[in-house]
């Protein structure tokens, strides 16, 4: 057994989860990473299945800021959140700098990284974004992809549909980019995938009710089967433009 599996504390529902993600600590702490006052960090959700601790740490921080546990205009410092983690700040630091490059922290100097108020229209904005990027390609592919090449995705749709059903709003919002990502995969542009999958990540997870957001994948998926164009149209853009 793993020191991750060993080391486990219960969630409210019982299941096991990492008190911690292994890695030797440090006691770094660089200028600016100010602990006091701050609010409570989170501990990590989830099973950590990644070999790099800055990619669990970076997990586990996405988690943490769609089921809440950074709140909207909290800040947090690295040492704090490392501290949470069992891990030393930098792994820390690194994913907090990823999270400001997708706009979900923001850098606040002396102190460490205030969570991102996003405003009704910065979603709507960004889902104005995914809809000129992502639309015309499923429209694309809907016109030139043989339709038995959809039933590949109904696995994906369907695990969402379950992750929807669970109310686990990290959980949805993975399975939501798996089924994005492989469905613009198709398309056979990496870069296109790799953009698309960035919006995403700005988005976050859908505000929307999660059953009737993952109700549009099936919709779409039998709409791309049916070859049925402006079915297609119609529900990606309000899937990907409800954001």
């Amino acid at each position: 057994m793993t020191g991750v599996e060993q080391a486990t504390a219960r969630t409210a529902h019982g299941a096991p989860v990492p008190r911690g993600i292994p890695e030797q600590r440090g006691t770094e702490h660089s200028r600016g990473d100010h602990t006091h006052g701050e609010p409570p960090a989170p501990r990590p959700r989830g099973t950590v299945t990644r070999s790099s601790v800055r990619g669990q740490v970076l997990d586990a921080l996405r988690a943490a800021l769609l089921c809440g546990d950074l709140a909207p205009g909290g800040v947090y410092s690295a040492p704090a959140l490392g501290e949470r983690f069992g891990v030393s700040a930098t792994p820390v630091r690194e994913a907090m700098q990823q999270l400001a490059r997708e706009g979900a922290v923001e850098v606040v100097p002396n102190r460490g990284f205030r969570v991102t108020e996003r405003t009704t229209r910065d979603l709507e904005e960004l889902g104005e974004v995914r809809a000129l990027v992502e639309v015309p390609v499923v429209l694309r592919l809907a016109r030139t992809l043989a339709p038995a090449r959809w039933a590949d995705l109904v696995p994906l749709a369907d695990a969402a549909g379950r992750a929807a059903a669970s109310g686990d709003r990290a959980r949805y919002a993975e399975a939501d980019r798996a089924f994005h990502r492989a469905l613009l995969s198709l398309a056979g542009n990496d870069q296109l995938v790799r953009v698309a999958d960035d919006l995403h990540h700005r988005a976050g997870c859908p505000t929307t009710d999660l059953l009737a957001d993952a109700a549009q994948h099936t919709a779409l998926l039998e709409a791309l089967a049916a070859q049925d164009l402006p079915a297609v149209q119609a529900i990606a853009r309000e899937h990907v433009g409800g954001a």
